[in-house]
């Protein structure tokens, strides 16, 4: 069931070009940048970090963090976000030589322990960085993801990030592409559909959802 849902929203949008960036880098700071705000805020400071030809862990780490702070003061939460910034980016230049792709060479349970254990790194966003910018086949969770299929009758019944991993690794191929498309559309249809106060009328799963809908039908 959850590989036919995929097939579905796949079908409906189509390709979602998941993670936009330059490098593999930048994802590793949109990850961070991105925790509890939304993408356009992100934008403004990825631009002004490019602007400022900062865009490397060394040259992250050489600022002061009050000019840190103001190169990423539009994604919010940006001392605290100084603070878990420079610090993924003293684990990149201290364990993998300030390469992020040089992580695909540890054990990927290993890379996962070493980012979790960084300062403000929680498993959403050690998993968009191990997906997107390194590449390691691992689902991304996030409210959606529990959400929907939560609604449509067919997630785990525990609550935890990691039975909810382990549920879509369970149901899926172990396929990087198919882990970032279906993340990616997982989020498309949050946004468009499946929110807090569902938007039910034309949504494409509509006929597998097991969620009350009469009130939300328009």
């Amino acid at each position: 069931m959850v590989g036919r849902i995929f097939e579905i929203l796949n079908e409906y949008y189509g390709c979602q070009n998941w993670w936009p960036a330059e490098n593999e880098f930048e994802i590793v700071v949109g990850s961070v940048l991105t925790q509890n705000t939304n993408w356009q805020n992100v934008e403004k400071s990825l631009n002004a970090l490019k602007r400022s030809g900062v865009m490397s862990p060394e040259k992250i780490l050489a600022l002061s963090d009050v000019k840190l702070q103001q190169l990423i003061y539009s994604s919010g939460f940006y001392r605290i976000k100084t603070r878990r910034l420079k610090a993924v980016c003293n684990l990149l230049v201290d364990r993998f030589d300030g390469q992020v792709l040089n992580m695909k060479s540890t054990d990927l349970l290993r890379s996962r322990e070493l980012l979790l254990g960084t300062n403000g790194i929680g498993p959403e966003t050690a998993d968009d960085i191990l997906l997107y910018a390194v590449g390691q086949p691992v689902f991304v969770v996030d409210t959606y993801s529990c959400r929907i299929f939560s609604r449509v009758g067919i997630g785990p019944s525990g609550h935890t990030y990691d039975v909810w991993q382990e549920f879509f690794m369970d149901n899926l191929p172990n396929d990087v592409g198919l882990f970032k498309q279906f993340h990616a559309l997982i989020v498309r249809l949050g946004k468009e559909h499946c929110k807090s106060i569902p938007k039910c009328k034309g949504c494409p799963i509509y006929q597998y959802c097991s969620y009350p809908k009469k009130d939300y039908a328009e």
